[in-house]
């Protein structure tokens, strides 16, 4: 018997055929007839050129640098400013792909373009053979400036650049990515952290990430999922990650543990890249399955959703290429019942999350927050950007809706290679 959340999802799916393809939702959809679905709404834009009434030719992109941090400008011919704050992580490493292969392809064009530029980036240069974080996380970087600027000229959020606002609040959950670790000090650490954010879900790591079944301590997840449901109670909402750790067999074995102990979704039960497998839990199992984290792909997510090898769709705001790129993703699984509950990186990910979620009509009940970053001096006049009783408000200003200390800017100096 499914569990009440997949009902839920469930049910969610037969609504959405029943709006995405009309006359169709009494009898059996083909694949075809979702593949073509699907196609019709990755030809949809997603900016909303129509707050944009003149054009806005981009004048400068720039990458700037502070040690191991980095920032993006871009600047119109008008003058208008956008700034965007890097996945620091990632573009330490990859800042040359920005500037070699990213940056002179954006000054002189329209900036409401945007959705076709993303699409001819991609070509640029045969930028396409670098598909996946190299080219992606650079280009992520690109996108937020120029919604920023964007934003700013049209005096909308960037939720309302990409659709209409949905969640004016997050509620969020509460992550523990601790593993090597016992169960006990497991449940300890999410004691302390829902103490202090009062969230009213959580998330634990099962198993030990990419790991061909093995884990330490040998053990650690058959005693931590009763534990932790025995300590939070039922009322609870539980997420389980397992990073990609288990063959499909083993997924399925710790699936039905969830399962008995009601977690709500099971996140990478095999590895990432692992399709056919991951159908093959997502069959076998009642726990709605979640992935998209390392996904690179429009095309691959188009055929997890058509295959219904996922219930949850969670592609990253900078591994995935930005808003617009991820906003597809959530149009597709909403037109097939799907939530989206987007991953996030990068010191400012959760903020770049929160006005994606904002305007996400089939967003999950509960996102993840790891707090704000406390390393960049910025003022949000609009949120307090902290948790009030497990929500946050978004941002509501201009552009990303933050004003970042322009003597922190100067500091910066201008990548060139």
């Amino acid at each position: 018997m499914r569990t009440n959340r997949r009902k839920f999802i469930s049910t969610s799916v037969t609504a959405g055929l029943a709006v995405a393809l009309p006359g169709l939702s009494q009898q059996k959809v083909t694949l075809k007839e979702k593949y073509s679905r699907l196609d019709e709404i990755l030809k949809r834009p997603v900016l909303r050129k129509d707050l944009l009434p003149d054009p806005v030719i981009m004048d400068t992109l720039e990458l700037l640098r502070l040690n191991n941090t980095f920032l993006c400008r871009v600047r119109s011919k008008d003058g208008a400013e956008g700034i965007s704050v890097a996945n620091n992580d990632q573009m330490k490493s990859l800042y040359p792909v920005f500037v070699n292969r990213l940056q002179p392809f954006f000054p002189g064009k329209d900036a409401r373009n945007l959705d076709r530029l993303i699409d001819e980036v991609y070509v640029y240069q045969s930028n396409y053979k670098m598909q996946n974080l190299a080219l992606w996380v650079p280009l992520a970087t690109i996108e937020f400036a120029i919604l920023d600027m964007l934003g700013k000229i049209a005096g909308k959020s960037i939720g309302e650049l990409i659709g209409e606002i949905h969640n004016k609040r997050i509620a969020v959950y509460q992550a523990n990515g601790e593993r090597e670790i016992t169960a006990e000090i497991t449940v300890e650490h999410l004691i302390r952290d829902v103490a202090e954010t009062h969230a009213k879900a959580l998330k634990l790591k099962v198993g030990g990430r990419m790991s061909n079944n093995f884990e330490s301590p040998a053990g650690r997840t058959e005693k931590v999922i009763p534990l932790v449901r025995k300590t939070f109670g039922d009322n609870m909402v539980m997420y389980a990650d397992s990073n990609g750790s288990y063959t499909a067999d083993e997924a399925i074995r710790i699936g039905k543990i969830l399962e008995e102990y009601k977690f709500d979704f099971y996140e990478e039960p095999v590895p990432f890249d692992w399709y056919e497998e991951t159908k093959e839990v997502s069959d076998a199992l009642t726990i709605p399955i979640a992935g998209g984290e390392q996904e690179p792909s429009l095309h691959m997510f188009r055929w997890l959703i058509a295959n219904d090898a996922l219930q949850i769709v969670q592609p990253d705001m900078f591994y995935f290429g930005g808003m617009i790129r991820s906003m597809k993703v959530a149009r597709m699984a909403e037109t097939y019942g799907k939530q989206c509950t987007p991953h996030i990186s990068g010191g400012l990910g959760y903020l770049y999350m929160m006005h994606f979620v904002s305007a996400t009509p089939n967003a999950g009940l509960y996102h993840e927050f790891k707090g704000s970053n406390k390393d960049l001096p910025f003022e949000c006049k609009t949120s307090s950007l902290s948790s009030d009783e497990g929500v946050i408000t978004v941002p509501s200003g201009p552009g990303l809706g933050i004003e970042i200390d322009p003597s922190y800017i100067n500091k910066h100096t201008i990548v060139k290679m």
